[in-house]
């Protein structure tokens, strides 16, 4: 069982996200904002964070970055209805160990989940 912190503005798909999260058999926090997650994570550091790019004040990238800068090495998969090329190379070299674009298959998402996990227990 993972902790999984979910960082997403819009609550309708927060809720279902952690519904899914949670059936999958993890722990699982949401934040609505970069301020909450940073907060969070440096209260308790989760094994994986679920980070959405468009955020009110300091957006996902920013997040991602602090993060990184912080030391702070858990796998961060991005989920954005950023599509663009150029969102995607910035987010890996930022830092993030994956990027799932919006709309999303919810099957496909709780497998790279696990395997970001899986990853990161080998280490």
């Amino acid at each position: 069982m993972a902790n999984i912190l979910l960082v997403e503005d819009n609550t309708d798909l927060a809720y279902g996200l952690r519904n899914n999260l949670e059936i999958d058999g993890h722990l699982v926090d949401t934040v609505e904002s970069g301020e909450d997650a940073l907060a969070r994570v440096r209260a308790r550091a989760p094994d994986l964070i679920v980070l959405d790019l468009m955020l009110p004040n300091l957006d996902g990238y920013q997040v991602l970055r602090r993060l990184r800068a912080d030391g702070y090495e858990m796998p961060v998969l991005i989920l954005t209805a950023r599509t663009e090329e150029a969102d995607k190379v910035l987010g890996f070299r930022l830092g993030a160990d994956d990027y799932v674009t919006k709309p999303f298959g919810v099957l496909e998402l709780l497998a790279r989940v696990s395997a970001l996990l899986r990853r990161a227990t080998r280490t």
